[in-house]
């Protein structure tokens, strides 16, 4: 009978990993997305219940059931909530979080297998001591990081660059700290007073690196640091599984991680990083005004002239950054969009892929406008058209297309490749003051001969346009 039960946990645990595998598969495409999540869902819903019948859970009487009803309750009424009042500019920030949480809940795991090796009066084998203590310090790591991430994405938190001396040091010394501490309670045992010591030293050691490895990076990096904190809060599940010898939690925990670890390397190629400089550097936290445009003044115009230049235009291309996320004016656009393609003209948008503050935040928004996604277009397909491009509208962005990353030797975004907006004949820059972007950079685009600037809400702006050719 044992043996039955066991195939079958065996065959439910890797039914839930192909509807894994299946769901980040269908994630890749914005008309597949929803389905993917639903099947991942699924996926996770048969592993929960696989695990309590595993573990018994289910046989230890009705205070189980009442107490994992009540979890399950609370959180789907947190989540459900949280999500629907959540707004597009804050989904950066919500993602950050969500990161912080996996991470949370892998470090709390292993936490209480540790104190249920206290209770019992057993010691962890060496092997297990040591994927316990990797979960601590990943999961703390991801915990602490996607807090100090949340807090600058939100600007509730560090407002200002945050500058710690000897910081490469200081993370070495960490390391080694949190290191040491699950050697001391992997090899020394969970019930002897050394091994206490270690888990509190990797706990502690891990929390405060998280923090000091996050916090003096610059908001130039923030959307690359997300998708690496994904990834961590993906491993710290996998050494998880690993410690409580479940394949389920390891596979997801793999998936996770390996996918995040993809989408920082693609993120890091695009800013033109290395893994190494994103950890141990500071992009964007120090702001620089070597390219102020020469002294020029950024010349500017109103709707309605901008809408006789639009107007004659055949060919267009959106250039969206997280202003429009700021200005919700992705509806707008596409019904700006709709009126550009009514006239004749061909339509498309330019989307960098670390446009707005998480990766593929940009296409978010427009598929919630409806935007076809074959229009949505990247840099590398983009680029080659602009010279033959009448008008490229840039809706909120600013680092995505500034110049400097290919002029300016001295600027700190110079070789991260770029939308060349500024080949494009004519150049919309909507924004509502001079500002520069989040990493701080100036940007020598809007003094240019062929651009022109459009100040006001992005959204009020587009709409005006929209009205312009209802009008006419």
């Amino acid at each position: 009978m044992n043996d039955f039960r066991d195939v079958i946990i065996t065959v439910l645990y890797m039914v839930s990993a192909v509807l894994f595998i299946r769901g980040i598969k269908l994630l890749g495409k914005a008309d597949t997305a929803r389905k993917g999540n639903g099947l991942s869902a699924v996926g996770m819903l048969i592993a929960v219940i696989t695990v309590l019948f595993e573990k018994q859970v289910v046989a230890a009487g009705l205070n189980s059931y009442l107490l994992i009803a009540a979890a399950m309750i609370v959180g789907s009424i947190i989540g459900a909530v949280w999500a629907k009042k959540v707004e597009m500019t804050g989904m950066p920030q919500l993602v950050a979080l969500f990161n912080g949480f996996g991470g949370l809940s892998s470090l709390l795991v292993a936490l209480a297998q540790y104190a249920n090796y206290r209770t019992l009066g057993a010691d962890a084998q060496p092997l297990e001591g040591i994927t316990m203590g990797l979960t601590v310090a990943i999961g703390a790591i991801a915990f602490t990081g996607s807090v100090v991430a949340w807090g600058k994405l939100s600007g509730k938190m560090f407002k200002k660059s945050v500058t710690i001396p000897a910081k490469n040091a200081l993370n070495a010394v960490l390391a080694i700290v949190g290191l040491a501490g699950i050697c001391l309670y992997a090899f020394s045992g969970s019930n002897t007073q050394l091994g206490f010591i270690g888990m509190i030293a990797v706990t502690a050691a891990f929390l405060i690196l998280g923090f000091t490895m996050v916090v003096t990076i610059g908001g130039g990096d923030m959307p690359v640091i997300i998708s690496l904190l994904n990834a961590f809060s993906g491993l710290a599940a996998a050494f998880a599984g690993l410690a409580l010898n479940n394949s389920v939690l390891v596979v997801s925990g793999c998936l996770v991680g390996t996918s995040g670890l993809i989408l920082t390397l693609i993120m890091c190629k695009a800013m033109n990083r290395t893994l190494y400089a994103l950890l141990f550097g500071s992009f964007g936290a120090s702001k620089s005004k070597s390219a102020a445009g020469s002294g020029k003044e950024p010349k500017s115009m109103s709707v309605e002239d901008a809408y006789l230049i639009l107007e004659a235009a055949s060919s267009v291309v959106f250039i969206p950054g997280y202003g429009m996320a700021v200005a919700q004016a992705q509806h707008a656009v596409k019904e700006l969009c709709d009126k550009l393609e009514e006239n004749g003209a061909e339509v498309s948008f330019a989307i960098h892929p670390v446009a707005g503050r998480m990766p593929g935040h940009m296409n978010v928004l427009l598929a919630e406008a409806n935007v076809p996604y074959e229009q949505l277009k990247t840099a590398d397909e983009m680029n080659p058209q602009m010279p033959n491009t009448d008008v490229a509208i840039v809706i909120g962005a600013n680092d995505v297309v500034n110049p400097s990353a290919q002029t300016d030797e001295s600027s700190p975004l110079y070789g991260m490749p770029i939308i060349n907006a500024y080949e494009a004949r004519t150049v919309f820059v909507l924004k509502r003051g001079k500002g520069a972007g989040f990493s701080g950079v100036e940007n020598p685009l809007f003094t240019n001969d062929n651009t022109i600037m459009i100040y006001g809400d992005a959204k009020q702006t587009v709409s005006s346009l929209v009205s312009e050719f209802e009008d006419k």
